[in-house]
């Protein structure tokens, strides 16, 4: 079970803001934006727009939180996804996305064998 630290909206009064702890619960993952996944760029350098349309492309990003049934994933790894099929949350100005493991189509970290899987299906 992991816990992440941001500043978010106490409830006490309108408009504060207290550092408060978050918990993720069941499968959910919380996962960073990656600030470059706007643009891309070819092997010979011409930008590439995110407006571009190039077919279904999956994008990476950092576990920051994981909840308590999450089997296959730790904070730190990168995980792939569909950007399509997601939920955005801003906390503290900071763009993060709310996912559920069976929703990852791969991990990457320094600890995954050749010859394990990724998550199950």
């Amino acid at each position: 079970m992991s816990s992440f630290s941001t500043e978010v909206p106490s409830g006490s009064t309108p408009g504060s803001t207290n550092k408060l702890p978050i918990r993720m619960l069941n499968d959910r993952l919380l996962v960073s934006v990656d600030k470059e996944a706007g643009e891309r760029r070819s092997s010979a350098g011409i930008v590439i727009p995110a407006t571009a349309s190039v077919g279904r492309r999956l994008a990476w990003s950092a576990v920051v939180a994981i909840g308590q049934h999450v089997r296959q994933v730790q904070i730190g790894d990168r995980v792939l996804y569909d950007p399509e099929d997601l939920s955005e949350v801003e906390l503290h100005g900071e763009q993060y996305i709310l996912l559920r493991e069976r929703d990852i189509h791969a991990v990457a970290a320094p600890r995954v064998e050749d010859d394990r899987t990724g998550p199950y299906l």
